[in-house]
């Protein structure tokens, strides 16, 4: 569930009273440099949209789970109101942030059937974690099934909503931790307690997670792939494996697939994988034949049948998001500038638009001036000469940057989604200090009032003075 990579606890626990004396930023403003409208879209300091990659949004597009240091809020997208939809149980204060955030709810994923957002919290009278489900737009509760005895949680939820998916041990650690930032065996970062400003928010990368990951993947440590019903809490198998399992995703159409990822350092890991639910057809997507190839941060799109993932054929040097339809099993590349490549990626249902995240030079990209949440035209190049059907089929993209994100910090990945209606591209930023959901118009601004044209960068020091610390340093 990648759990303790959602939260930053000391600035949630420590420090409310700066947060709210805090002056609020802007709701909207123009950037200056894009000449594009940006929308904060959660009011609350520490607030954070979804990993990339996990379904945030009602079936019908109307309404987007995101979440506060006080619960799960739902956000109506063509009102921009917010409320408060599943608040986290009041603390004891002088509870050590480790309690507090156990007690916690802790989301998961909005189905694709109902409006439902899928969430985990202790059971107050079993005391066993527990999967819960809320509906979006009445607020009713359900108690679904406790977690298996020895799964610290689950990370998906099946098209129909009748399978959540995850890992546990196969046996006893192999050791009590691994590195400073203590993650658990089955490769969950655990809780850390993260600085405050610009590196504040959720989502925050732990601190030394490359030489973790190193660890992670040396130790071999057993784990079992396992499915779970949510009407019977029947657990169900999948696999044993002493490689890293993570990442896993069920398709958005296809009830009965997962990915999953062999996880590490990208070079040393096959990484992209499906599996059926019941067991068979345990396929790897993408086979690498170059040495130093990497290919990650993969995802669905929204048909549930194309698989999409940054590739680089020859680490930091050339740049693709690539795909793999799993029916046609066509394969297509979009090629990219070092400038443009971003950590996360994501598309439109009809794929007419891609975003991307950016990056800073900490990153494997290197990228000199790559802090920009950026919107890409894609297009295919015309191939004349040999072609076989498993080539991969040649594309581009054109880079429009969207909001220059030089002032947020990307200690905090900013995970990039398009809107269901594709308006906006929405983000998480820090940029402020306290992280906040934001949603950038993918068309210019043509409404702007006198005063409204900013640029972005000025504006958030205003409110985020503190300097803004160098590169994190890649950790892929």
């Amino acid at each position: 569930m990648r759990l303790a990579a959602r939260l930053s606890l000391a600035l949630l626990f420590a420090c409310p009273l700066l947060i709210a004396a805090q002056d609020a930023p802007p709701v909207t403003w123009v950037d200056q440099a894009t000449g594009h409208r940006i929308w904060r879209l959660s009011p609350e300091p520490q607030s954070s949209g979804f990993y990339f990659n996990n379904n945030a949004y009602s079936p019908d597009g109307k309404l987007m789970i995101y979440t506060a240091p006080d619960g799960i809020h739902v956000l109506e997208l063509a009102t921009r109101k917010t409320r408060l939809l599943v608040p986290n149980p009041p603390h004891d204060p002088g509870a050590d942030p480790m309690t507090r955030y156990r007690g916690n709810v802790h989301a998961i994923v909005v189905g694709h059937k109902t409006p439902s957002v899928f969430y985990a919290k202790m059971d107050p009278e079993t005391h066993r974690n527990t999967l819960y489900k809320a509906n979006m737009e009445t607020g009713e509760i359900t108690r679904l099934v406790p977690l298996p005895e020895g799964a610290s949680g689950v990370a998906t939820v099946n098209a129909d909503e009748t399978l959540a998916a995850g890992t546990m041990n196969d046996g006893p650690p192999v050791a009590p931790e691994y590195g400073a930032n203590r993650v658990s065996p089955t490769g969950t970062p655990r809780v850390q307690q993260a600085p405050t400003g610009a590196n504040s928010g959720t989502l925050v990368q732990p601190e030394g997670k490359g030489e973790m990951m190193e660890r992670r993947l040396a130790s071999r440590q057993p784990l079992i792939l396992f499915t779970l019903n949510l009407q019977t809490g029947k657990m169900n198998t999948l696999l044993h494996s002493t490689d890293w399992i993570n990442h896993l995703l069920y398709s958005p159409s296809d009830p009965t697939l997962l990915m999953y990822c062999h996880e590490g350092p990208w070079q040393k890991v096959d990484r992209i994988w499906t599996i059926r639910t019941d067991g068979t057809q345990n396929t790897l997507i993408h086979k690498r034949t170059f040495a130093q190839e990497i290919a990650g941060h993969e995802f669905w799109g929204i048909d549930g049948k194309t698989l999409w993932y940054d590739w680089q054929p020859i680490k930091g040097e050339d740049f693709y998001l690539a795909s793999y339809n799993v029916e046609t099993h066509q394969r297509r590349a979009f090629h990219m500038e070092r400038n443009e490549w971003s950590i996360h990626f994501n598309v439109t249902k009809d794929e007419s638009l891609f975003t991307g995240d950016g990056g800073d030079p900490g990153q494997v990209a290197k990228a000199p001036d790559g802090e920009y949440i950026e919107l890409f035209h894609p297009e295919m190049k015309k191939v004349d000469g040999i072609n076989q059907p498993d080539f991969y089929q040649p594309g581009m993209f054109r880079a429009e940057h969207l909001v220059v994100m030089s002032q947020h910090n990307y200690k905090l990945e900013p995970n990039v989604r398009f809107s269901p209606d594709k308006s906006l591209v929405i983000f998480t930023s820090n940029m402020f200090g306290p992280s906040y959901v934001f949603g950038v118009e993918t068309a210019k601004a043509v409404d702007a009032k006198p005063g409204e044209v900013m640029s972005t960068p000025e504006l958030a020091k205003k409110f985020n003075p503190v300097a803004k610390p160098g590169p994190t340093p890649g950790v892929k």
